[in-house]
Formats: C-alpha cells, structure tokens, sequence
C-alpha cells in the first residue's frame, strides 16, 4: 500500500458538528471571530424585522418611496443575516437561533410601539449607523484574528450599513 502524500493537518483543527476543521483561521481566532460574527447575526436579523415593521407601517405623502427603500433595505438584511450566519457555521460553530438569544446581543431596540412614520425612519438612520460601527469593531477583530474572509466580508457589511443610514437621512431631508 502506498504511503500517503498528503500533507499532515496543522495544530489549528477543531472538532465541531462530528468533523474536523482545518482552516486558514487558527482554532483561537476562531472561537473570538464566531463569537463577533453571533452579534452581527444579531444585530443584522433585529434591523431586518424592525426594517420589515417599518416596510409594513410607514404611511404619509412619501409613503411610495420610503416603501421601496426600505424593502430594498429588509430584504438585503435577510440575505446579509443568511451569509453571517453560513460564516459561523464555516467556522464551526453553531449559528443563533431565537428572539430572546437575538435580543441578548443586538444594539438594535425592536421593542417599541408604532411610531410616526418620521420618527421610524429617524430611528433606522441612527440603527444602521449604530451596526456600521459594531461591523468596523468585528471587521478589526477578524483582522487581528488573520480571518481575511471575515474582515472583507465584515468591511463590505459596513459601507451597506452607512449606505443605508445615508437614505434613511436623506429622504428625511437631514
């Protein structure tokens, strides 16, 4: 029987989910880059359903526009929320899952009564800019971690979140 060619793992493999990984992130980094990215999840899932209320109950004479922007706006949170998630579990953890764990991490508040429409708009201004900061602290953190996919995918995550906070403001007029 011939010998294997194949070269042996590194010391950076984590058991997880009944398989081995063996990635270009060290087992380490990897533990502190899911833990960031469960937050973005989070934070990512909490603005999509509070963009989709908002989708829902804006009203007023630019009730048109401001429903198209923000379908836009949920509907790429969804698919965003569906990519970090997919990362995690690349990573080998476990992806969150519930409103009562998605409320323990998120800096979104998504508790609130219906608003004026003015006021909701406002609030989603101030929300994204919010995760575009938490994003840019992830981001740092992937890199520090030698996570390049995480930290392109992290930085990509904050130039959408700063996209939309600059919308969300000027159809406000600010």
């Amino acid at each position: 029987m011939a010998k294997s060619t194949r070269p042996k793992a590194s010391s950076s493999k984590v058991e997880s989910d009944g398989g081995t990984l063996n990635t270009s992130v060290p087992k380490e980094a990897r533990e502190q880059v899911a833990e960031a990215l469960t937050k973005a999840v989070a934070d990512s899932y909490t603005l999509y359903a509070k963009t989709l209320g908002v989708h829902w109950n804006v009203q007023g004479r630019d009730f048109f526009g401001l429903h198209k922007l923000t379908d836009a706006q949920y509907n790429e949170l969804h698919t965003a929320a569906d990519a970090l998630a997919e990362r995690i579990r690349a990573l080998g953890k476990l992806a969150p899952t519930g409103s009562e764990t998605f409320r323990a991490l998120t800096v979104i508040e998504n508790e609130a009564p219906h608003k004026p429409t003015q006021q909701m708009i406002a609030e989603l201004a101030r929300d994204n800019e919010a995760v575009a900061r938490r994003m840019s602290e992830f981001a740092e953190l992937a890199d520090e971690a030698g996570d390049l996919f995480t930290h392109d995918m992290l930085v990509a995550r904050i130039g959408v979140h700063e996209e939309n906070a600059w919308m969300l403001r000027s159809s406000l007029g600010e």
